[in-house]
């Protein structure tokens, strides 16, 4: 029924139609309108299905104005809770359409912060914020979809935990290439075309200012879509790591008197505390 309350209200090419539901004691259901080629996620990290660059870099666009109407344009603001790949459907098209409002919220447009009444969205894809008891701005999904940019970026999990080999935090390591001047090197590793790498190098700038630790920090989604189409100009980022550097130094302070080999953590102490939904996740 939230999600009735919530999708039912609006209408935009970017999000899914409901046609209809039924509620009663034997059969609860959702009717949507059927999209053809499923979601994003079966084709981000499959490597036996694909979508050509071009294509993902018009769907980020898409799944932005779906979230941008949203947050700016319907009646009263709807907040997602939990934008990811596998929340994003594709039509016959390829034509991104964003889904499941299950978890979604209205607010007022003159409300600045939603209640949180406990954890939501997927650990991975959720704000910070998501996991503490405060209170929550429609910035959460803006940060979900900097996690979804990485991931079409890299057509891959930005971590794998099925993975038992360490292995770096992929938007950490798209920071790194950035504040090193490298953004091009990203686009190689990736396969990336010379034609399309200023789109892709425009995804990771994009990416890095809607992933930032503090909420009023990241861009409202009318900029993000602007950003993404080169009618804005993008600011130099500042580092949305920073709290994690500032943790490692106290992870390394307080590690002084242990020798090396016993204190030497692997890539995944790198992690957000946050990205598990446990304060604990951060350590291997």
């Amino acid at each position: 029924m939230a999600e009735v309350a919530t999708i039912g209200r609006t209408y935009h090419i970017h999000l899914v139609r409901l046609y209809g539901f039924c509620f009663d004691s034997a059969v609860k259901a959702l009717v949507y309108e059927f999209m053809e080629s499923g979601s994003l996620d079966k084709y981000l990290f499959n490597h036996n299905l694909s979508i050509e660059w071009p294509k993902l870099y018009e769907i980020a666009v898409g799944t932005a104005k779906g979230i941008r109407y949203l947050h700016e344009e319907c009646e009263q603001k709807i907040i997602h809770y939990d934008i990811k790949p596998g929340n994003v459907l594709l039509d016959a098209n390829f034509s991104p359409k964003v889904a499941d409002f299950g978890l979604a919220k209205l607010c007022n447009r003159d409300a600045s912060h939603v209640t949180n009444t406990g954890a939501r969205g997927t650990p991975g894809y959720a704000a910070p914020e998501m996991w503490t008891p405060l209170p929550l701005t429609h910035k959460c999904d803006v940060y979900s979809f900097g996690m979804l940019l990485f991931e079409i970026l890299g057509r891959r999990r930005n971590l794998d935990f099925r993975n038992n080999e360490s292995q770096e935090w992929f938007p950490i390591w798209v920071w790194e290439r950035y504040e090193q001047g490298q953004l091009q090197s990203v686009a190689s590793v990736y396969g990336i075309k010379d034609r399309d790498r200023e789109k892709a190098e425009r995804i990771c700038q994009v990416a890095l200012w809607c992933v930032q630790y503090k909420p009023e920090m990241r861009p409202e989604m009318g900029m993000v879509v602007r950003m993404l189409e080169g009618e804005e100009e993008i600011m130099k980022s500042p580092n949305p790591f920073e709290h994690m550097a500032l943790r490692d130094a106290y992870f390394s302070s307080s590690t002084d008197s242990v020798t090396t080999s016993t204190t030497k953590l692997s890539s995944l102490t790198r992690l957000p505390i946050y990205l598990g939904g446990r304060r604990s996740a951060a350590v291997n």
